[in-house]
């Protein structure tokens, strides 16, 4: 598998890991399938096997390479945050593979909710963990000034409608004979949590840095320490590396689209 997880945590605060890109060849791969609209089939992968299907669409190259590039002159942050909105949600599924994870969204922009989690216990919803994804140089300031606002407007309610149809949406897979009950249940529980993933540089990949980093987090979401995940992904150049990522993964895409002619 391409990612692995070294556990890290905050003792009473907040608790995680810190990712580690084991295959950048393999993890290029799945990307480039999630570009191409076959998220399906990479989550059938990370929950059974480490090999991917052979056959590719016939169609959506355009589309896919869009996501994964940038047009000349403008800034990649968009398509940065979406890669690595990708390997977050690969994270997710590597960390609990009977979760229900909603899949990216097909759009560089979507100023929308990040990611959601659906996690249980035993046949029972255990958590709804909403997600903050960001690719980003100045990760502190990111945090502070993005997603902890984020965290504070679901924790009072405001978006509970976003909330209701994503969960709802994510549920109706399971076939929950009681749906509208189960979302009932976890919007007015202790039932949600939250999970904040980020690219960080080597002053905040150590333990002293992420105390740094994740400073607030229990004053923003309050309860027990399993509301409050965190999760980082320690990278020497955020740029030059998802760049990369991106780059290896537009020539599978044109690679696959080359076969699709033949």
């Amino acid at each position: 598998m391409p990612i692995s997880f070294t556990p890290i945590n905050k003792e009473g605060c907040w608790y995680g890991s810190t990712w580690i890109v084991d295959d950048e060849d393999a993890l290029a791969e799945m990307i480039a399938r999630v570009a191409l609209g076959q998220s399906r089939g990479v989550e059938r992968i990370l929950k059974a096997t480490d090999a991917l299907p052979a056959g590719y669409p016939t169609g959506g190259f355009a589309g896919a390479k869009a996501l994964l590039t940038v047009e000349e002159g403008v800034d990649p942050y968009h398509r940065d945050g979406w890669v690595f909105q990708v390997i977050s949600w690969i994270a997710a599924h590597r960390q609990d593979a009977d979760a229900l994870i909603r899949a990216p969204q097909m759009i560089k922009a979507d100023k929308g909710l990040d990611g959601l989690i659906v996690e249980f216990d035993d046949d029972d919803v255990a958590r709804v963990v909403i997600c903050e994804e960001k690719a980003t140089e100045h990760a502190r300031q990111k945090i502070k000034g993005a997603v902890w606002p984020e965290f504070a407007e679901f924790e009072t309610g405001a978006r509970d409608n976003e909330l209701v149809a994503t969960v709802a949406a994510l549920l109706e897979r399971s076939g929950d004979p009681e749906l509208d009950k189960t979302v009932a249940d976890i919007l007015w529980s202790d039932k949600r949590s939250f999970r904040v993933a980020v690219t960080v540089g080597g002053a905040y990949a150590t333990a002293k840095g992420r105390k740094r980093l994740f400073k607030g987090y229990e004053d923003v979401v309050s309860g027990g320490v399993d509301r409050r995940r965190a999760e980082t992904l320690p990278l020497d150049d955020i740029r030059l590396w998802i760049a990369s990522i991106a780059e290896k993964s537009a020539a599978i895409v044109s690679e696959a689209e080359g076969l699709a002619d033949v």
